[in-house]
């Protein structure tokens, strides 16, 4: 159910869809979703988990062992051609419910610090080394790439993919001497 509630989601909006739209969306009543989630910002939650979820198992699909950082880019691309490119639902769910729900807001920052200490291990594990600069780099690229994504545009994927080859590139070069 949460699964679905975040394609919902993703497709719709967060706020603006009332929970008997919902309800029929997932093959649920409204009671069974109160049932299962307790509250319409309870469900909110769960499918923002299972997003996260599902978007990081995809992340870690292929990677032997610690995965490069341009396969960041290659996920995303198979993330928007699987799923859609609807920009980041967790981005949007911290948007939408800011001022509205603190719970909502805090799982969103968690997640994003999730997704950057991912980028960060793959900055670190390329260069030998930590760079919280360029992690950040690489974190806006794709964060950027996949809201441009949002706009018909996923050529922009390629985009970021070499903007960020370009920047460990450089990384590294810079370790050499």
């Amino acid at each position: 159910m949460a699964a679905s509630a975040a394609q919902l989601f993703a497709r719709e909006g967060l706020r603006g869809i009332g929970v008997d739209h919902i309800g029929a969306s997932v093959g649920a009543s409204t009671r069974t979703l109160y049932k299962h989630f307790g509250s319409r910002d309870g469900l909110v939650m769960a499918a923002l988990e299972s997003r996260h979820t599902a978007f990081m198992a995809v992340l870690h699909r292929d990677d032997g062992e610690i995965g490069t950082v341009e396969s960041l880019f290659d996920t995303l691309e198979q993330w928007s051609a699987e799923f859609g490119a609807s920009g980041c639902l967790l981005l949007r769910a911290g948007s939408e419910y800011r001022g509205a729900n603190d719970d909502i807001v805090a799982l969103v920052r968690r997640q994003k610090e999730v997704f950057f200490q991912e980028v960060a291990r793959r900055v670190s594990h390329a260069l030998g080394h930590d760079d919280p600069l360029l992690s950040s780099q690489i974190w806006i690229l794709f964060e950027g790439a996949t809201a441009i994504a949002s706009l018909d545009n996923t050529a922009v994927i390629g985009a970021a993919r070499a903007a960020a080859a370009a920047l460990m590139a450089h990384a590294g070069q810079r370790n050499e001497t």
